[in-house]
């Protein structure tokens, strides 16, 4: 039975990985829980599977490497830049990695594959794109390959104007067409910042350069993701837009287990690709900007954007003001080294604080 630290036990990864392990208790258990502040939910939880420990972020109490000290894979599914110390701890316990928090990589990229090499640990990734990626190459992560190809919905504004984009509500935004996730994450997706946030996490899972990683607009949400090979040759992962097939392969790999629908292709009919406006989605442009950057540029991306989503959330500001507020803390905030964690950390709290200062003034 394969023991799992679940981090981000109450978010909507977290509640899949909890459905999974409901299908398979032969397979898998609980052996630590983890939460941001949902401690309601943390307790049904703990109730139901039983976990060696539990911890809740906002309580704050006591050491976190403990989480990681039973387990075979730690599912790391924080949300934001918080997940960053668990993907360290548990590196540095020298567990699996089962990635679903892309801030890990997209803040702390260098440092987390630095220290997975120092501890010899494994990083699976969970990510639809990123696991049909991983599938592609036949699930290793050193596969020669030539371009990596990002699908990507174009959430519910694809074809929306300036005008009307400057109208979107947070209801509007958080009205996925294909995928049901966490508020944060929608938002994201809306403005096609988490895209970006997908090409930092290439780069750094597979060892790309940018100009080998394409993002497509796919509506349709069936093919994850493409990766092209030297001879010309295009290998895609299908599947119905699904979270729990990336989450249970991660767990279960290189193993496959029953888990979702089979793909009718007859019922499908057409799937339609086209390109990604990027004139019309800046946060794009503006992760790719600061990827290409490096260092702590793509923290301060992160810090940033976290902050303008929850403000545009609680309507304070336009769907079109998130990338001017990630575009000022960019331009104000100076680029260091990404050579450790506090370097990481100040870059995005300095950025927190840039960012608050342009949509509040204060």
């Amino acid at each position: 039975m394969k023991k799992i630290a679940l981090i981000g036990c109450t978010g909507s990864i977290g509640k899949q990985t909890a459905q999974i392990v409901r299908q398979y208790p032969n397979e898998f258990c609980f052996s630590a829980l983890a939460c941001g502040h949902d401690t309601a939910g943390l307790k049904k939880l703990e109730e139901e599977f039983h976990p060696k420990r539990t911890y809740c972020e906002a309580e704050g109490k006591g050491d976190i490497s403990c989480l990681f000290e039973d387990c075979d894979v730690a599912l790391i599914a924080a949300g934001g830049f918080a997940g960053l110390r668990y993907t360290l701890a548990a590196i540095r316990a020298g567990k699996q990695i089962a990635l679903a928090n892309k801030e890990s990589l997209v803040c702390g990229g260098e440092l987390v594959l630095r220290e997975a090499k120092k501890h010899g640990v494994e990083i699976v990734p969970v990510d639809s794109e990123h696991s049909a990626i991983f599938q592609a190459l036949s699930m290793r992560r050193d596969t020669a390959y030539s371009r990596l190809v990002l699908t990507a919905s174009g959430g519910p504004f694809l074809h929306f104007t300036e005008k009307e984009l400057a109208r979107v509500t947070a209801k509007d935004a958080l009205r996925h067409p294909t995928w049901s996730m966490g508020a944060k994450i929608t938002v994201d997706s809306a403005t096609l910042l988490n895209k970006g946030y997908e090409v930092i996490e290439a780069k750094w899972l597979y060892g790309a350069e940018f100009s080998q990683i394409e993002a497509v607009v796919h509506p349709e949400s069936i093919v994850h993701s493409l990766v092209y090979f030297e001879d010309g040759a295009a290998l895609a992962q299908m599947g119905y837009p699904d979270m729990r097939l990336p989450i249970q392969l991660a767990l279960t790999y290189p193993k496959r287990l029953a888990c979702c629908e089979f793909l009718d292709l007859a019922k499908i009919g057409t799937l339609h690709f086209e390109r990604l406006p990027k004139e019309k989605f800046p946060c794009f442009t503006l992760a790719i900007r600061a990827g290409e950057a490096g260092g702590t540029c793509p923290a301060v991306l992160n810090g940033a954007g976290e902050e303008a989503v929850y403000a545009f959330l609680g309507g304070c500001i336009s769907f079109p003001k998130i990338a001017e507020t990630i575009e000022d803390a960019l331009a104000h905030i100076t680029r260091s080294a990404a050579e450790s964690y506090e370097a990481v950390a100040e870059a995005d709290s300095l950025a927190r604080a840039c960012a608050r200062k342009f949509i509040y003034g204060k």
